[in-house]
């Protein structure tokens, strides 16, 4: 079984990932309000129980879930440990006696209380010493509401406020100044401004080398000429091939030999991992994070479409889906600077063909938008449960990778 479920990331102020929420459905057509909540998070404590566990899901991170007060009476949250889950307790949960009960007994077993989409009532004071996360929907509440909440939880140091559909840098920003410490939202997936900057002398190795390897035949001698010329890529590419996951018997004497153990589908992805990594150090781990499950899901997707995509194809387009965020620079001025094959900056420029619809795709499944999944799966004749399964496998595989560059 595979959860039918995104992860959105939670930051913290230096836009580290914290945890992720996860948004749970009972499957890409179901979406609320056709299953309650309680349904929602019973599937959810099962499948993480005895099929995919949610550690799994969030590379180890705490993992932000639902619970209405049918669940947290039922004992669900104690199903999971205190280091894999937040217990979020819904906006529709009321203030009571028989809640306030079930948030100290959870407090004093060491579980992580948050509120969902706070609405501000004095009532909640009685709650303040069990509850450590406060969550508040940036887009519909005022300013004026957010001072009231911290004026009321100044006695309590313990509790941290958290934004949530944070979707601009300004909005993050004006966050920052109100005294917010975790933000989750699509923010760091979009570009801080638009600016014109150049590319250093390694970013131009690593793009001309990029555009060599999207091409049918490799050309070994001039990929071989580009790392001899950048000291930086050579020692990244010896190291890389002196993993453990590529059995050689020999050492390598030349930057040519090192190229052949690696082999073109290998050679690929290293060089679209560390363009994506390392063109811009100042961003979050996590904006990587994304980038490299697109590129992983858009690659075990190239074959299941009609007409089927080159798969090398496939992951580069996916890798640099969120370039214009990465680099902060609309796309235009990006490829502008890129030899990349036309086909790749076609369907980044124009958002039109199979391989742009794969990412659109992807755009729905992140933000747990399941209708218009549905209409995209349907769109391109894909199998729902193969889509689900690439997802899971992409965002596992970019995990490991992140662990290993960050």
């Amino acid at each position: 079984m595979y959860f039918y479920a995104a992860r959105q990331p939670i930051l913290d102020k230096e836009k580290n990932l914290f945890a992720y929420e996860l948004l749970f459905r009972d499957s890409i057509i179901n979406v609320f309000p056709d299953i309650d909540g309680d349904e929602a998070t019973t599937k959810m404590i099962e499948a993480s129980n005895f099929n995919l566990g949610i550690s799994e899901f969030t590379g180890n991170k705490p993992a932000f879930i639902n619970f209405t007060l049918e669940t947290l009476i039922q004992g669900y949250p104690e199903t999971l440990t205190t280091e894999e889950v937040v217990v979020e307790i819904l906006e529709t949960v009321k203030p009571g006696k028989k809640l306030l009960s079930i948030c100290k007994d959870l407090n004093e077993k060491g579980y992580t209380i948050a509120l969902d989409d706070y609405i501000h009532q004095s009532v909640w004071q009685h709650f303040y010493p069990f509850i450590h996360i406060i969550k508040i929907d940036w887009q519909d509440t005022s300013i004026e509401t957010i001072k009231a909440v911290k004026i009321a939880i100044a006695d309590f140091p313990h509790i941290q406020l958290l934004a949530e559909k944070v979707e601009t840098y300004e909005e993050y920003n004006q966050a920052v100044e109100l005294g917010f410490e975790l933000f989750q939202g699509f923010f760091f997936a979009k570009p801080e401004m638009v600016k014109t900057k150049s590319l250093s002398p390694s970013q131009m190795a690593m793009a001309e080398l990029l555009y060599e390897t999207s091409k049918k035949d490799l050309d070994l001698a001039s990929i071989t000429s580009v790392f001899e010329r950048d000291v930086t890529l050579s020692y990244k590419l010896l190291r890389y091939v002196n993993s453990p996951i590529f059995k050689r018997r020999n050492e390598i004497s030349t930057i040519k030999q090192a190229l052949v153990i690696l082999g073109s589908a290998e050679l690929k992805r290293f060089l679209g991992l560390m363009f994506a990594a390392n063109i811009n150090p100042e961003k979050p781990s996590e904006l990587i994070n994304s980038a490299m499950a697109r590129a992983k899901f858009c690659e075990l997707m190239a074959s299941e479409v009609k007409p089927p995509i080159d798969n090398s194809i496939a992951f580069l387009t996916g890798l640099l889906s969120l370039i214009d965020a990465i680099v902060d620079e609309d796309f235009a001025n990006i490829l502008a600077k890129l030899p990349l094959a036309q086909e790749i900056k076609d369907t980044l420029l124009t958002r039109k063909g199979v391989l742009a619809t794969l990412i659109k795709l992807l755009e729905f499944i992140e933000r747990a938008e399941w209708s218009k999944t549905t209409v995209v799966i349907e769109k391109i004749g894909l199998e729902k449960d193969q889509v689900l399964q690439s997802y899971n496998e992409a965002i596992a595989w970019a995990d490991e990778q992140t662990i290993a560059n960050y």
